[in-house]
């Protein structure tokens, strides 16, 4: 008597999503790529939200609101927002304002401009030579050590008290984090690429062009929106010392006669020119570096 074998056949496993989510079928079980980006979906910080960098303050400025109008802040010491949209709308109709604000743009502009073309040429000389390095870079580092602010009596003593020495103190306070950042993302380029460089038979320029100065743009910018910021923490301290107007000027004067809210309108004009400007670094980054495949992207 003779028994037939029989063999039943193995039923068939589908793959299980790594994340626990049940079964892959269709087109992502076949393609490993797509399981992938299905995987790393979840790891992204997600989509942009708009305006998302007006939530914080607007934010603040609700609490501020909310705690005004139940009376728990002082009104001497910190006075309601529509306090402050008063004494700005007064302040502006008056003419003070806007020759103040022209004024601080004028100083912080004009050291903003002095200073990002030393950073930028001292980060490029010392960055992309070994000479240019020994020569440069131990004095940016000195220089670094030493508390800006506590130049300003030695400057007043060299360029006197006017304009001059305020627009160098700002141009010092704008270079170094310009410099530094430069020259970090210059050192830091990937040897592979100066090979592949070489192996091309590219010259030197466009070794520069093509390689070095897109590697480099990352780190350039961070060291730019570091700048702008500078300029207008810069500017707050150098407005009180000897000036006529500008903000700066504006808020000592109103230290002198206790007006809070007028402190409060400069301290925020210059919150916002500060928010402004860094806005305006992050647009051009994002279109300039368009290329790059980031989180934040």
């Amino acid at each position: 008597m003779s028994t037939t074998a029989t063999t039943s056949a193995p039923t068939p496993v589908e793959p299980q999503d790594a994340r626990g989510g049940g079964a892959v079928t269709g087109a992502e079980a076949t393609d490993p790529a797509r399981r992938r980006g299905r995987r790393r979906r979840g790891l992204a910080p997600g989509k942009r939200l708009p305006a998302s960098r007006l939530i914080g303050p607007s934010l603040f400025f609700a609490l501020w609101a909310a705690a005004s109008a139940a009376g728990q802040l002082d009104p001497g010491a910190i006075p309601a927002p529509w306090t402050v949209l008063e004494t700005t709308g007064r302040l502006w109709s008056d003419g003070t304002l806007p020759t103040d604000i022209l004024t601080s743009l004028q100083r912080a502009g004009s050291g903003f401009a002095l200073g990002l073309t030393a950073g930028v040429a001292l980060a490029l000389a010392s960055g992309l030579s070994r000479v240019g390095e020994a020569l440069i870079d131990g004095t940016v580092q000195l220089n670094r050590a030493i508390p800006t602010l506590g130049l300003i009596p030695l400057f007043i003593l060299w360029l006197g008290i006017g304009e001059t020495f305020k627009i160098a103190i700002i141009a010092i306070v704008v270079y170094i984090p310009i410099y530094l950042n430069l020259h970090s993302a210059l050192s830091g380029i990937d040897h592979r690429y100066v090979e592949l460089a070489e192996v091309q038979g590219l010259s030197r320029l466009r070794f520069i062009r093509e390689i070095v100065i897109p590697g480099a743009l990352p780190g350039f910018f961070v060291g730019l929106r570091l700048g702008v910021t500078g300029s207008w923490l810069g500017l707050v301290v150098l407005e009180q010392i000897n000036a006529t107007s500008g903000l700066g000027y504006m808020m000592f004067q109103a230290q002198n006669y206790g007006q809070t809210d007028v402190i409060l309108v400069g301290l925020l004009i210059y919150g916002v020119f500060g928010l402004v400007s860094d806005s305006a670094v992050r647009i051009v980054e994002r279109k300039v570096l368009s290329w790059r495949r980031t989180l934040n992207s």
